[in-house]
């Protein structure tokens, strides 16, 4: 069964029983994303690490040596 199926499905259920319907599939994907990367930054904050730039950081030390980035 498809996501748009399981959707068409569950909202008829939904107005079947008078309740109301499901968000469409796809409405919350920008906002799962930035929890996402609000999560991922908080995880390094607490870890110890740079919130920001880990990747270009990291990068930088893989193709320029072992130099480091000025905080």
């Amino acid at each position: 069964m498809s996501i748009t199926q399981q959707y068409l499905l569950d909202s008829y259920r939904a107005r079947q029983h008078g309740e109301p319907a499901p968000p469409a599939p796809g409405s919350h994907d920008w906002q799962v994303a930035r929890e996402l990367r609000d999560y991922r930054q908080f995880r390094a904050v607490v870890a110890g690490r740079p919130a920001h730039g880990r990747i270009r950081e990291a990068l930088g030390r893989w193709l320029h040596g072992r130099r480091h980035a000025s905080c």
